[in-house]
């Protein structure tokens, strides 16, 4: 059967892990909480920059020589859904390039991007110092008011076409990566607005289980919006 897509563009938190965010697993990694910051984020009143300098000001308040070792070795024991392997390899072996789109932490992507062979990931950063501890300030590379710029990206890197294109995405900055491709799935979404929004609805403790949305067994039926 020749495939229907070329690109899957997968959100990180949430989704291929089993967490709210990966600056939150920081957070509880170290004993400290940023709640109030979350809180002045979600209602406008600071901007993503300054979320993540609050952010790593608590961490530093834990431990003033934090370094990015520190951080891998957090990211090492991040909790992650399972079936991450059998999906990206059933999409690959299909053609299809599967990539990683996250306002989490690059480390953290790319960390998944290397032990489950995604083709390519983007995330934001945690700046550094020459000798490795943290400056305390963070670079946003990724907008989480319009994710669908990294979408475009790769579908412009790949040569393919947004009718060619799948997302997944878990919460309501995953919308605007949905509104750039053909079909998109809301796994485990955390508010209406993503399954409003998303072609299919899946939920599971296992990400393999949006292959059938993306792989249907027969090529003549198209699978109905589902959850489970």
């Amino acid at each position: 059967m020749r495939r229907k897509y070329d690109l899957v563009c997968f959100d990180m938190d949430g989704v291929l892990t089993k967490l709210r965010s990966s600056w939150a697993w920081v957070h509880q990694s170290l004993g400290v909480e940023n709640e109030a910051a979350y809180q002045a984020f979600i209602n406008q009143e600071i901007d993503e920059k300054e979320f993540m300098r609050r952010d790593i000001a608590k961490w530093k308040s834990a431990k003033p020589d934090i370094c990015e070792r520190d951080l891998i070795h957090f990211f090492q024991n991040m909790p992650v859904i399972d079936g991450i392997q059998e999906t990206v390899a059933a999409l690959q072996e299909c053609g299809m390039k599967c990539v990683i789109i996250s306002g989490g932490i690059d480390l953290a992507a790319k960390m998944l991007k290397n032990e489950y062979g995604f083709d390519d990931c983007v995330a934001d950063k945690v700046l550094t110092n020459p000798d490795g501890t943290l400056s305390g300030e963070g670079e946003v590379v990724v907008d989480l008011k319009d994710k669908g710029v990294f979408v475009r990206k790769f579908i412009e890197e790949y040569g393919t076409s947004q009718e060619r294109t799948v997302s997944l995405g878990n919460s309501f900055t995953d919308i605007p990566m949905f509104k750039n491709s053909a079909i998109s799935i809301a796994f485990n979404p955390t508010d209406p607005y993503t399954s409003d929004a998303a072609t299919y609805t899946v939920r599971s403790e296992n990400i393999s289980d949006i292959l059938d949305c993306i792989l249907p067994d027969d090529p003549e039926k198209t699978p109905g919006r589902r959850t489970g």
